[in-house]
């Protein structure tokens, strides 16, 4: 019993990505130092260009004087640096 407990404790450690949306947002929350975010990535990675924002994380990340760059990246971001694809579907649309 003790080596199955083990084995569960074992398992929950390990990181289970199942689609590249998971796999970009884990690779933001890495290169940002920001692992405890690492779900909020992963959204963002789903409805925005990952390119676009795996290069934002990227200079973000090169700036030395930046404290805390998944603040500093969310502010690029949301300031107008990257805009969100809406896969083919016109969100504009009156019903």
């Amino acid at each position: 019993m003790d080596k199955y407990l083990e084995t569960l404790k074992k398992r929950a450690r390990e990181s289970r990505v199942y689609s590249f949306h998971q796999l970009v947002g884990l690779d933001l929350a890495q290169i940002l130092e920001d692992e405890k975010h690492k779900a909020l990535y992963m959204r963002l990675a789903k409805t925005r260009s990952p390119a676009k924002l795996l290069k934002l994380a990227k200079e973000v990340a090169e700036r030395k004087n930046v404290e805390n760059k998944g603040a500093y990246f969310m502010r690029l971001l949301f300031d107008g640096a990257a805009k969100p694809v809406t896969h083919g579907k016109n969100t504009n649309r009156k019903k």
